[in-house]
């Protein structure tokens, strides 16, 4: 994966935890009670009573990721983009898995627009994971010349 790409998904990865975090973080009452916003029913009201510790403390998740994503970002290092590809994989994987595993009550519309939104992120930190082209090249050819040594 070259530069530019790796950039790109980093940045769509950092605008979605800047909405959560900054949304749950300091808003933690209007997040529960509305998020993802009109037009859905409020997918976090749904899970159950408010809870403002968990609440506050999702939204700083959110914003951690968004703070290792933004140095990745501006570094340009393929080991700093996968460090947080393993970082949003290991959230992902279990928050999507729990709610795609608590659908039933959930509108149609709301349990495939939930599903697909957590499924993003996981889906996105994917190619993060691999090495950029060419320090593959790099590496093999340093390889090559340490034999020759």
């Amino acid at each position: 994966m070259n530069t530019t790409s790796r950039r790109i998904i980093l940045w769509i990865l950092n605008a979605t935890a800047a909405f959560v975090g900054v949304w749950a973080l300091f808003f933690p009452r209007g997040f529960h009670d509305s998020f993802p916003g009109p037009g859905f029913e409020a997918w976090v009201a749904h899970e159950g009573p408010f809870n403002e510790h968990l609440v506050r403390d999702v939204g700083a998740l959110y914003l951690a990721l968004l703070a290792a994503g933004v140095v990745a970002a501006l570094q340009r290092r393929a080991d700093a983009a996968i460090a947080v590809g393993a970082a949003w994989l290991v959230f992902s994987v279990p928050h999507l898995g729990y709610h795609v595993a608590h659908l039933q009550d959930l509108p149609v519309l709301d349990a495939v627009a939930q599903s697909v939104a957590l499924a993003a992120p996981l889906v996105l930190s994917i190619p993060l994971l691999f090495p950029a082209r060419a320090t593959r090249v790099t590496m093999k050819i340093e390889k090559e010349q340490e034999t020759t040594r």
